[in-house]
């Protein structure tokens, strides 16, 4: 039976998605999806444009560094600077008290290249009145240029108090807590409240959700593995209702092997955090740059909605760095020179043949 419903052209102007572009913190992709920033400008390069909204991101943490607090507090921070509303929850006592340790964000390079040292010399007085023009340009770009949506953070400056003493922020203590209904119930609030901010099926406003060590020994419920991924499922279908983007993490030694594999099923997108060792020396000869590494950065699994076809990143293994000490990069892993006479090998053969000889066809 035909459909009475007209049949749009493939090439037609997906409407919500357009009003989408109008939120704050948010930008569009392929497919008609919405991004969120992680708060880390080489990660939402490796994703593919950052966490997309609507989904459910799972970090894997690593019981010897906590590297993955980096990740959520370079995503809370990002939601903070947009002022999306937030719901941290925490096995902490005084969750809120985490807000004081996020990271502020930096200068962008658009701001730094028009900012122009004092001329002491007064003859230029005409380029002295077109100072205040160059400011208005910068607060331009700004807002409509890129560091609007990604901004790169200072981890050795806190955010201002002003950021996240608003009413849009809410914390939660999973420590008192015997079960997981009080921060279902919490989750679900939050859910509603940006759903509240719909209209005709657009999308005015976008949230964020960061639980931290879901399964941690200082929750009552840790052993409750079926209460804990009937939660994991609740949230990732009101999160996928709403505009909102969860992300949990967890360590995966404390899960048993079979509700791990379900765990990593659940997530959209899957994150594992690795620390390196400050002493391998085998490891150090095999990686360039190994005294500047915190530690390894793993992507498992991307979110890909809306389509059917897979994501193919060019590695999946990147290293965590600080730029002069303050902003957290990615970087693809490079393999280190291996000595030999000529130095300049990566490989065990200095030629193409077997042959120790060198000769005009050798490189």
């Amino acid at each position: 039976m035909a459909s009475s419903r007209p049949r749009g052209s493939s090439f037609s102007r997906n409407i919500s998605s357009a009003a989408t572009s109008q939120v704050p913190g948010v930008k569009l992709g392929p497919n008609g999806t919405s991004f969120l920033s992680s708060g880390i400008p080489d990660l939402d390069q490796i994703l593919g444009g950052g966490f997309t909204l609507g989904s459910l991101v799972m970090v894997m943490e690593d019981p010897e560094a906590p590297h993955h607090m980096l990740l959520l507090r370079n995503f809370m921070s990002q939601g903070l600077i947009h002022k999306q509303p937030l719901l941290y929850a925490s096995p902490e006592k005084d969750p809120r008290g985490f807000l004081g340790t996020l990271p502020s964000p930096m200068a962008s390079k658009e701001e730094k290249s028009h900012e122009r040292p004092a001329d002491p010399d007064t003859n230029l007085r005409i380029a002295w009145q077109y100072m205040k023009y160059f400011g208005e340009q910068n607060s331009e770009v700004q807002r409509g240029g890129k560091a609007e949506y990604c901004n790169d953070f200072d981890l050795r400056k806190p955010l201002e108090r002003h950021f996240y003493s608003g009413q849009q922020v809410d914390c939660i203590s999973l420590r008192d807590s015997p079960n997981l209904a009080p921060l279902l119930e919490r989750c679900s609030t939050f859910s509603a409240q940006i759903t509240n901010f719909r209209s005709d099926g657009h999308i005015t406003c976008a949230g964020r959700i960061a639980i931290q060590s879901l399964n941690s020994p200082q929750c009552d419920f840790s052993d409750k593995e079926w209460n804990m991924l009937s939660f994991i499922r609740s949230l990732k279908g009101m999160v996928r209702s709403s505009g909102a983007v969860a992300v949990i993490s967890f360590p995966p030694s404390l899960v048993s092997p079979t509700f791990l594999k379900r765990w990593q099923h659940l997530a959209d997108t899957l994150i594992s955090v690795k620390a390196i060792p400050d002493e391998d020396k085998e490891l150090a000869k095999l990686l360039t740059g190994y005294q500047d590494m915190l530690g390894l950065v793993s992507v498992h699994k991307v979110a890909r909605i809306n389509t059917q076809v897979p994501a193919i990143l060019e590695a999946t293994t990147f290293s965590m760095k600080l730029r002069k000490r303050r902003a957290l990069v990615l970087e693809c892993l490079n393999q280190a020179p291996v000595d030999g006479s000529s130095g300049s090998s990566y490989g065990t053969s200095g030629s193409c043949s077997g042959s120790s000889k060198t000769g005009n066809l050798d490189f």
